[in-house]
């Protein structure tokens, strides 16, 4: 199993408070937090379970009081800081390591001569946690206490002090905590339980803070469980949510050996570690969904803490999180799910947390539909899947031509699409603040019409793999082709981002280009992809990704913080987006095939894994040096789309378009 460590020059600094750690179970529940154990997000918890999988996500346990005592001392676990800033217990004076296996992260603790690890797993398609505590080393008898710290609340919200309480009760070593929706069951292997019920208020959470977010709340203290602790033996701790589950001394051997078989299927034996852990990563984010007649399939949970599965990011990301991987069945079966809920020509943008309607106000989340059923095809060729894949992606064509939501339609006079209404965001850039939309991009989106054109050849190949009349088809691509040349600018020398908006050609330097200088798009001249890389390369590569808008751009915000309306402004202002280093590599290797120099482009991005959100790669970066992390801890299709850049270059897999 890979490995990832922190010794005590980073358990012992500010980083052990920054650096956060994730562990999901396949249906879009997840445990995490800090290393140094304080919560700092509303999102943390050592239980985060999914009830309607993959949403419905609720704070079960946001964190626990696991505490040691020998000879009458007592050592510190982890760590809570309240608010003022006062943190108590402390786990600084013990912790002396952190390090993951796989994605298991694993404490060390030595104080007074104790010498303790302690790993924290989830059971995969299950709201469970575990948490295996094992004493190395002591010279006195040591006794363990685990205080649990209870909620049920949604995690988006807070939970604040009342009168209001949960039902606590205690039998046959076992903790129960229950509310109106919500039952959580606790146990420890050999534990006594003591109930409490008390409300512990005010907890700091100093990163909803920077965020301009509600920065404090309220949880219950449901009870305490106590256990000796024996030399080489491990004791196990159980949360679970829906029923009680039983201790399990071989959870965890069965989840490195599920771990394992990831690496085993990606055949990443001999690549970098960050590699490895990236293959570990990319499972995370796939996760179970029920299709509208019930069946099982799967999804992509699109970052977290906060994101659920979004169609975009979902076929943004499928190529990197499936098809590297070598897992081209959960290909299939999330596309079989999106490709149920099709409606009007076009995919849903998301499923809403609440509730069960999708939402479908996007224009290239159908189009990245098409290009992931195309990436699969030349990755796992499926003919039978192809044959059932065909009439959709057909009927998406016709929607088309007939037009549908948003103005989305076939330009007849240029074959290029046109898509955007007033105050709807329909492209990646989709900020809006209030009912501000902060980059509308109406008309025609350059990446729209690189996709459509990608689109159209693929749905060619394969209506001639399938023996399908494919002339309908034919006209379409040359109109589109014909038309995609009004993009490019001499005057400017890179293409316009946006064609026939509500003032004309919108003229600014964005990274959307990249996909129209890749050879599976076919609309530039040599020349012209040389011009856009070359332009990207100076004004818009980062050791992160590519910036959202020059720096050379009056509208460019290099700061992303503050308030929600404050990080909305700088969303795709200039904000560099990890995902999009993708496509700028595939541009490159065409254009260069230059393995040495796109190497050196990508191998910054493993550094991430080390940063912030642990083993993973973080949603955005701040648009100048040093380039921090910011949003989301963990984003599919930034991982994903590092993991196709790697495949790329090391002729790893068959290169695959994004």
């Amino acid at each position: 199993m890979v490995y990832l460590g922190f010794g005590r020059d980073v358990v012992a600094d500010v980083r052990a408070r920054e650096s956060e750690w994730l562990v999901t179970n396949g249906i879009g529940g997840y445990a995490s937090g800090t290393v140094s154990g304080m919560t700092t997000r509303g999102y943390h918890g050592v239980l985060v379970a999914a009830l309607a999988p993959p949403v419905d996500r609720r704070v079960c346990v946001p964190a626990i009081v696991d505490v040691l005592e020998i000879n009458g001392r007592q050592i510190a676990l982890s760590s809570l800081r309240w608010g003022g800033g006062h943190i108590a217990p402390d786990a600084g004076e013990a912790l002396v390591s952190f390090r993951l296996e796989g994605t298991t992260p694993i404490w060390r603790y030595d104080c007074a001569g104790v010498v303790l690890e302690k790993c924290l797993w989830m059971d995969h398609g299950a709201n469970v946690t575990r948490i295996e505590y094992r004493l190395l080393a002591a010279p006195a008898a040591v006794c363990l206490s685990v205080g649990v710290l209870s909620d049920a609340r949604d995690y988006h919200s807070r939970t604040f002090a009342s009168d209001w309480r949960p039902h606590v009760s205690v039998g046959d070593g076992l903790l129960r905590v229950g509310t109106d929706d919500v039952e959580l069951f606790a146990r420890l292997s050999g534990a006594s339980v003591a109930v409490d019920g008390a409300w512990w208020r005010n907890f700091d959470l100093a990163k909803e803070r920077e965020r301009g977010l509600t920065d404090a709340e309220d949880h219950v203290h449901a009870g305490v469980l106590t256990c000796e602790l024996a030399k080489g033996v491990a004791a196990q701790l159980v949360l679970s949510v829906g029923q009680d589950v039983a201790l399990s001394h071989g959870a965890l051997a069965d989840e490195r050996k599920r771990q394992a078989d990831l690496l085993a299927l990606a055949n990443v034996a001999e690549a970098p570690d960050w590699v490895q852990h990236l293959v570990l990563a990319a499972d995370q984010f796939i996760a179970r969904r029920f299709m509208h007649d019930g069946t099982p399939a799967h999804t992509v949970v699109a970052g977290y803490h906060w994101f659920a599965d979004w169609g975009r990011d979902t076929m943004i990301s499928l190529p990197g999180l499936t098809l590297v991987t070598g897992r081209p069945e959960i290909a299939r079966s999330v596309l079989l799910a999106f490709a149920d809920v099709l409606d009007r020509g076009m995919i849903p943008n998301r499923f809403p947390d609440a509730g069960t309607e999708p939402e479908f106000n996007t224009v290239d989340a159908t189009f990245w539909f098409v290009e992931a059923i195309a990436a699969l095809h030349r990755m796992a060729p499926d003919g039978e899947f192809l044959a059932q894949m065909y009439p959709v992606i057909s009927s998406i064509v016709e929607n088309l031509i007939k037009g549908t939501r948003y103005g989305i339609r076939i330009d007849p006079v240029d074959g290029l699409i046109h898509a955007g209404e007033e105050g709807v965001q329909l492209t990646w850039m989709d900020a809006r603040v209030g009912d501000r939309v902060i980059t509308p991009r109406m008309g025609k989106p350059i990446e729209v019409n690189a996709l459509w054109i990608s689109n159209l050849r693929f749905i060619i190949a394969a209506g001639e793999t399938l023996g399908k009349d494919v002339t309908p088809f034919r006209p379409l691509l040359a109109d589109a082709l014909k038309g995609f040349g009004r993009f490019w600018s001499d005057d400017l020398g890179f293409c316009y981002d946006v064609l026939d908006g509500p003032q004309g050609h919108e003229s600014k330097l964005r990274p959307n280009q990249i996909f129209a200088a890749r050879a599976s798009t076919g609309a530039l001249s040599t020349e012209q992809c040389r011009k856009v890389l070359e332009v990207c390369e100076r004004d818009l590569l980062t050791p992160c990704g590519l910036r959202s808008l020059s720096p050379d751009d009056h509208d460019y915000v290099p700061h992303y913080g503050g308030d929600q309306q404050s990080r909305d402004g700088a969303y795709h202002q200039g904000t560099v987006w990890a995902w999009l280093i993708g496509p700028f590599i595939e541009a490159h290797l065409d254009l260069y095939n230059d393995r040495a120099r796109a190497m050196e482009i990508l191998s910054p991005l493993a550094d991430q894994l080390r940063i912030e959100g642990l083993g993973s790669i973080g949603e955005i970066f701040e648009a100048s040096a040093p380039f921090a992390p910011r949003g989301c801890i963990a984003q599919a299709w930034s991982v994903a789309e590092v993991l196709r850049a790697w495949a790329l270059i090391a002729e790893h897999k068959v290169a695959v378009s994004a």
